[in-house]
């Protein structure tokens, strides 16, 4: 059973939860798998448990039999009763209660199935399901079963059914019963099986084995024992049959595992093979040709493998094959170390060392022109005809040498490539030596072959090409690419008929064709570079025996390439899961028999394959299987709405196909979401996080194990839902809350601005206010009065003495004006622009302009000057200029103090000892008079406190407080503030 590829799953590893007991296959592609605890359904990697819809009321799914019907539904036998699955829905037949055996589809789309009572062994029946009933046969119709039966139907429409005693075949009105000559005393298990050969023949399969028991087949009429060369039926334990498409017999055992019988030759397979389990349930060959095993302990399946390895120990009975030769007639010859082996006929046949071979290690073969195989052994070269080896000698009688390549050409001329100290070229002409020529006069070669004109062609150790003909030598270099220093390794050489010569080389493909010298290497599109050996097939396509695996590239990509040598190549590639075991053969490294086969030898193993086994176009469908919104999974079904997606959408999908399922690729795009599509690889899941919502149509394809595509594949269609908070209402409504919300911030811009715009015109209004006040009060009223002063002069101008005293009087009120004048300009600019020049500033309004001689003036600064907010220090500067000016002019006092105080606020006191000021003005004003009002207007607008005590007695206090906070730059009001000052005040007192 070297030819299948084997893949078990066993309960151990956790992929069921109870034994296998039947296989089946739907027409959707997906296998089903039916236990004790239920359906399991398979796509190739993943085992899903079958879950009944929501509604579905059954007695039971513990599952015995199964049938994939040709109308895609599925029949289930189980241990209550028959169940029909049509789509998503399940049907019990209520009238096939008991135990289902088997359940059958006849060639006419009937369904047929069989049953019995555990409590009643005599209740046996076989039924037809007629509409959505059954019309039973049993003892009363003459058909007297016992205990459990098994049904089959042969291809002339008869039923055959086995119970535990006897073989009926039936057909209606007609009965026909054999007995078990080996239960009549022992009825303990019966017929477990029932199968046709190709030739018509019905096989039985009883347990358990003996004389009238075992493999049993039916001849005219009666049972006989079934033997074969090397195999007696009744050894058998036999639990299950299966005859495959492909004539194959397959004989599952109780506890011998699995025979399979083809073209004569018996294989066996168990568990020291890697069989699951030697106890073989069911047997089932799917659309594929895959045939599985279930067994009490897990699922296996065999799959045929397109490279397959010659039977036997490395092949040949060694464990080394170096070449490989297909002759005229179809043998195979294979060489290597101790062995030269050939297969006639599919018969095996060797020459080893001392047995018929003369020497240990084969080399190169060749078959000439008479049909003699050339075959070089260790450092000779032999003649082999007749069953006999005849050497070829130098002139000298010495031995030839290591025989690297062999090469006839046109004029039957043998040419030998000897490797060795020197390496040379050696010319047989009649078996015999006619000339050498050394690695000076024609470079060193690996592998040398003849062209249809003559010419012999050479694969150069530099990797390169040499052609000798008529005694003149051409080489041919190529632009080899690889590691500094590495040279191109010439593993064999191919010369077409049409003249074209392809090298396989360890950096890709070298050609010559016509005087077109090309390469192919991965830049065209193969999957590696290092070829081993390259052949082309019956109908042209070029096979290269790669590291990577068998590449087969169809004749018109190699035409396409030869015309343009950058031309990407599509191809095949048949890896290690097809059968391919690529390695580097020495010598003959590839051939083609007659019957068109392919032979590649790697050093270890002979393998074959038959091209003409072409690409599968059968494409795997496609279905989506599962949409799962944020962890929640949801049915899948067209126009599915789901709910707003928080974090991720991940869509199931999958495409049924056991060949290969490694090798499935798939591609998707979500149309409404993104435009390009995503190549996935094998990856059944995509993924997307933070989809808007919106209408979506999620489309998958899928190719084959050979690369063709499903293009049409499946689509699904869906609408995810918008948040609360992604609804249109919701959008409307914060589009009019950002509406309104732009023209509240608008409305009050504006009405920022019109404050600030009114204040400057309110601070220019006050200025200009106080400005008239100074004017009114001071130097307007001095101008007033020498108006007044003049007036008087004037009624009596002859009067000198009076006009004198009243130019007096104006010319010292004009002299106060002026300075009054000054002072106010002097307020308007000293707005202080140094910074912390409030204290010298009140110094100076104290001392300039008219003091009284009597009045002392003291000005005084208490704490460490700070930098004021340029408006407090102005405001503040105009409120002390005012009760300066106020106390110099109505004191009347001898006294006038100034303090100005830096603390935790900033404090400014005017006090003076004269004769105070009438209550009623302090309180209110004077009118016509704005002094006293523009302090308290000013000291408002810095936030501050003007405090204004007077008395007769004690004369004018005016004081202001203005916040720190509001007063300073760098407001010293934190709490870590406090804590100094409480320090301070503390190392104060303890100084103290």
């Amino acid at each position: 059973m070297s030819q299948y590829r084997h893949s078990v799953w066993k309960l151990q590893d956790g992929f069921f939860n109870s034994r296998p007991y039947a296989v089946a296959q739907t027409s959707d592609g997906y296998l089903w798998i039916g236990t004790m605890d239920g359906l399991v359904r398979f796509d190739g990697v993943r085992f899903v448990p079958y879950v009944p819809e929501p509604g579905d009321q059954v007695s039971s799914l513990r599952t015995l039999s199964l049938l994939g019907a040709r109308d895609g539904s599925l029949w289930i036998g189980t241990d209550f009763g028959l169940v029909h699955l049509v789509g998503h829905k399940l049907v019990q037949y209520p009238d096939s209660m008991g135990r289902i055996d088997a359940v059958i589809e006849r060639l006419n789309g009937e369904v047929w199935f069989s049953r019995h009572l555990l409590q009643d062994p005599d209740n046996v029946a076989f039924c037809k399901v007629v509409g959505l009933k059954t019309q039973c046969y049993d003892r009363k119709d003459g058909v007297p079963l016992q205990g459990g039966a098994t049904l089959m139907e042969d291809a002339s429409g008869s039923l055959w059914i086995g119970d535990t005693v006897s073989l009926t075949q039936w057909r209606p009105g007609s009965v026909s019963t054999l007995r078990l000559r080996g239960l009549q005393e022992n009825p303990s298990q019966g017929v477990m099986a029932i199968a046709t050969l190709r030739n018509g023949t019905v096989l039985a399969g009883i347990s358990p084995a003996g004389p009238g028991l075992g493999l049993e087949q039916v001849v005219h009429g009666a049972l006989k024992p079934f033997l074969a060369p090397g195999l007696d039926g009744s050894s058998l334990d036999v639990t299950v049959l299966l005859s495959d498409r492909q004539g194959s017999l397959w004989i599952g055992t109780e506890a011998q595992g699995i025979y399979r019988i083809r073209n004569g030759k018996i294989d066996r397979f168990r568990s020291s093979d890697g069989l699951s389990g030697d106890y073989i349930v069911a047997f089932y060959e799917d659309n594929d040709g895959d045939v599985w095993a279930a067994t009490t302990k897990g699922l296996d399946c065999f799959r045929d493998l397109r490279v397959t390895n010659v039977p036997g120990l490395g092949g040949l009975g060694t464990d080394e094959v170096d070449s490989v030769l297909a002759t005229h007639d179809g043998t195979i010859w294979a060489g290597g170390s101790g062995d030269l082996g050939s297969i006639r006929n599919g018969t095996i046949s060797s020459l080893q060392t001392k047995k018929g071979l003369p020497g240990d290690q084969v080399t190169s073969l060749l078959e000439d022109d008479r049909n003699r195989l050339w075959v070089g052994i260790d450092n000779t070269l032999n003649i082999y005809e007749n069953g006999m080896f005849r050497r070829i000698n130098k002139p000298d009688g010495s031995p030839l040498g290591f025989v690297v390549g062999l090469a006839e050409d046109t004029k039957h001329t043998v040419w030998a490539e000897i490797s060795g100290s020197p390496r040379r070229l050696v010319q047989i002409k009649n078996d015999t030596v006619q000339q050498e020529f050394l690695s000076t006069q024609v470079p060193a070669a690996r592998k040398v072959a003849a062209a249809p004109d003559g010419a012999l062609w050479l694969g150069l150790i530099s990797g390169d090409l040499g052609r000798y003909a008529n005694g003149k030598l051409d080489i041919f270099h190529f632009g080899h690419t690889g590691m500094p220093g590495e040279t191109s390794r010439f593993n064999q050489l191919f010369v077409g008929s049409d003249g074209s010569v392809m090298g396989a080389t360890s950096t890709g493909v070298v050609a010559w064709k016509n005087g077109k010298q090309l390469t192919m290497t991965v830049k065209n599109g193969l999957p590696c570079d290092d070829i081993q050996a390259l052949i082309t097939d019956d109908h042209g396509d070029l096979w290269l025996y790669a590291q990577c695996g068998l590449i087969d590239i169809p004749r018109v990509e190699v035409e396409e390439w030869w015309a343009k040598s950058d031309s990407q190549v599509q191809f095949r590639l048949l890896d290690s899961l097809d059968g391919t075991e690529a390695g580097y053969a020495p010598f003959n490294g590839a051939a083609k028999s007659p019957d068109g086969h392919l032979w590649f030898v790697n050093g270890v193993v002979l393998q074959t394959v038959d091209p003409s086994h072409r690409m599968s176009d059968v494409v795997p469908p496609v279905y989506v299987e599962d949409m799962v919104v944020d962890r929640q999974t949801y049915a899948v079904t067209n126009g599915l709405r789901l709910p707003p997606i928080k974090n991720e959408l991940e869509i199931d999908y999958t495409a049924p196909s056991f060949a290969m399922p490694q090798k499935i690729r798939f591609r998707y795009i979500l149309h409404g979401g993104e435009k390009m599509w995503h190549d996935a690889g094998s990856r059944r899941q995509a993924f997307y996080n933070n989809l808007s919502p919106g209408k979506y149509r999620f489309q998958v394809i899928a190719s084959n194990s050979d690369g063709v595509w499903n293009t049409q594949g499946t689509s699904l269609s869906f609408e995810v839902l918008p948040a609360w908070y992604q609804t249109r209402i919701f959008f409307i409504a914060c589009l009019v809350t950002a509406i309104c919300f732009i023209w509240v911030i608008y409305r009050i811009r504006v009405l920022q601005m019109a404050k600030v715009i009114g204040a400057r015109f309110d601070e220019r209004l006050s200025e200009r206010t106080r400005m008239a006040r100074e004017l009114h009060d001071t130097f307007l009223q001095t101008i007033q009065g020498s108006k007044f002063v003049v007036d008087d002069g004037l009624e009596e101008p002859l009067n000198a003495e009076k006009m004198h005293g009243a130019l007096k009087q104006v010319s010292g009120w004009l002299e106060q004006a002026i300075a009054e004048g000054r002072a106010t300009l002097n307020s308007l600019r000293s707005s202080t622009t140094l910074k912390n020049e409030l204290g010298p500033a009140l110094r100076r309004a104290a001392e300039n302009g008219v003091v009284p001689e009597r009045m002392t003036v003291s000005v005084s600064i208490i704490g460490d000057a700070r930098e004021l907010h340029p408006i407090v220090r102005d405001e503040l500067y105009r409120i002390g200029y005012e009760a300066i000016q106020n106390a110099k002019a109505h004191s009347h006092g001898s006294r006038l103090s100034i303090d100005l105080t830096y603390g935790q606020n900033l404090t400014l006191h005017v006090g003076d000892n004269g004769v105070g000021i009438d209550p009623g003005y302090a309180a209110s004003g004077r009118e016509d008079h704005h002094g006293l009002q523009g302090m308290r207007e000013r000291a408002a607008r810095i936030q501050g406190r003007l405090t204004i005590l007077s008395s007769t007695e004690s004369g004018t206090d005016i004081s202001v407080i203005v916040p720190g906070n509001v007063s300073f730059l760098n407001p010293d009001t934190g709490i870590f503030a406090n804590l100094r000052r409480l320090y301070r005040r503390t190392i104060g007192n303890h100084e103290m």
